[in-house]
């Protein structure tokens, strides 16, 4: 009784807290420096029409280095917490059915074609990286429960992952040697605004970030369907 008293007491607390906090909260109708430089000067000095993710791309270029680091760290763990090591060959527990097989036929091309199309158009329309690679692995994670006799290696997984993080890195460090700082996307031409071959290398920055994500959510994936399988298919 008392501890159920104690906890309608901080619930009630919380709640008077939470609607002081919204009942004295007042919108702004202007921009704070930084919002307003870079609505301002953004478009000119990124040359990217998407401006949104374009500043995650470059004026905040860490930030998404960081965010990177972060889901590999967090592939690498699930993958070392699932690891099994077994002989057992790979087999259908999933019963896949007509419906789902038909249905992963269509929808598995598509996905990768969208997933593509989201972050190599990152810098024109609304998306990047982390979209695109997110919906890039959810076709692997259909194409998974789909074609379950089929394996994909992890090994290339690994291996496209790898490449797309050093490369990641490497344009960085570019940005800092040949223009104005890390992940500056002026090392290459800015182009025409508004087409796909524009804003310097946020448009190589995007397919990277998108490969490095699809294949790093699609390992997570694969890891843990490999050990409820029991197998341990590297």
């Amino acid at each position: 009784m008392i501890r159920n008293s104690f906890l309608i007491l901080l619930l009630a607390g919380l709640g008077w807290i939470l609607f002081q906090e919204f009942d004295s909260f007042k919108g702004s109708d202007q921009l704070n420096p930084v919002a307003e430089y870079y609505a301002t000067q953004g478009p000119q000095e990124v040359g990217a029409a998407n401006l949104v993710t374009s500043v995650v791309v470059t004026y905040r270029g860490l930030d998404t280095l960081g965010e990177v680091t972060i889901l590999f760290l967090t592939a690498a763990i699930v993958g070392l917490l699932f690891k099994r090591e077994s002989n057992s060959e790979t087999e259908d527990i999933y019963g896949t059915s007509e419906i789902l097989l038909t249905a992963g036929k269509i929808l598995v091309p598509m996905l990768i074609l969208v997933g593509v199309y989201i972050f190599i158009n990152g810098h024109l329309t609304p998306g990047g990286g982390f979209q695109g690679g997110a919906v890039l692995a959810s076709a692997f994670v259909l194409a998974a429960l789909t074609f379950s006799g089929t394996t994909v290696k992890h090994r290339v997984l690994e291996i496209v992952e790898s490449f797309s993080g050093i490369s990641f890195v490497l344009l960085g460090i570019l940005g800092v040697v040949l223009a104005g700082g890390f992940l500056d996307n002026k090392i290459f031409s800015l182009g025409t605004f508004g087409h796909l071959f524009s804003a310097g290398a946020i448009p190589i920055i995007y397919s990277l970030v998108g490969l490095k994500v699809g294949s790093e959510l699609s390992n997570i994936v694969l890891v843990m369907k490999s050990s409820e399988k029991g197998g341990d298919h590297d």
